[in-house]
């Protein structure tokens, strides 16, 4: 590396090459930096000759600098401003539901109840709670 880059610090340089996961970016005559899928743009990038071609000028962001491998990381997506996001709509509370009184089984019905059995009862329960319109 010709020119030492550190991190932070705002570039522009010539994409180089278009690969799968990623585009290289050419910094100057020796060095060349990775710009991640990730860091393309704002938003999700499927394929990265969709947003970029190889010639095209950029200005990119350093992310990390590994001078031993050789290695600059790059971001695009760095440069630019996020963009605004919808506000979401706030979701109105869903009414809880009512729930049956569990009563305890008395011994030798083991809790078996015919529906004859039952239907009086529920229907003094729900005259008490108004629930029957007369």
């Amino acid at each position: 590396m010709a020119e030492k880059y550190e991190v932070g610090t705002v570039v522009t340089g010539k994409v180089t090459g278009i690969q799968p996961y990623g585009a290289f970016v050419a910094l100057d005559e020796n060095a060349q930096g990775l710009v991640h899928i990730s860091e393309i743009t704002h938003g999700y990038v499927k394929d990265v000759s969709e947003h970029l071609k190889v010639g095209d000028e950029v200005k990119v962001k350093v992310l990390s600098v590994d001078e031993e491998a050789g290695k600059i990381g790059l971001s695009i997506r760095a440069t630019e401003e996020a963009p605004e996001r919808p506000q979401t709509q706030v979701k109105k509370p869903v009414p809880k539901k009512r729930q049956a009184q569990v009563k305890p089984v008395s011994e030798g019905n083991e809790g078996f109840n015919t529906l004859k059995d039952k239907l009086q009862e529920w229907i003094e329960q729900s005259q008490r709670e108004g629930l029957i319109k007369k």
